[in-house]
């Protein structure tokens, strides 16, 4: 009888938008240096996506939090 295929738990995302950015940060120079075996780059290809969805989505948030508090217009940033 064959066996089901075993799936690893989910990792969990970092609790933090800046922990997530520095393990991505991370996670790139890694891959960036090409000496990572095939099945741990594909691994490592996933998270990064996972990180960067989670990034985005905390940003997108304090985005729209901001929109709120400027009275629904979402203001340009200008560097001081």
């Amino acid at each position: 009888m064959p066996k089901a295929p075993v799936s690893s738990p989910e990792p969990t995302l970092p609790a933090t938008y800046e922990a997530a950015l520095e393990e991505l940060e991370q996670l790139v120079s890694r891959l960036d240096a090409g000496q990572l075996p095939l099945d741990q780059l594909l691994a490592g290809y996933q998270r990064g996506a996972a990180l960067l969805q989670f990034c985005r989505d905390r940003l997108q948030a304090v985005e729209a939090q901001i929109k709120v508090l400027d009275e629904g217009v979402l203001k340009p940033w200008t560097p001081q």
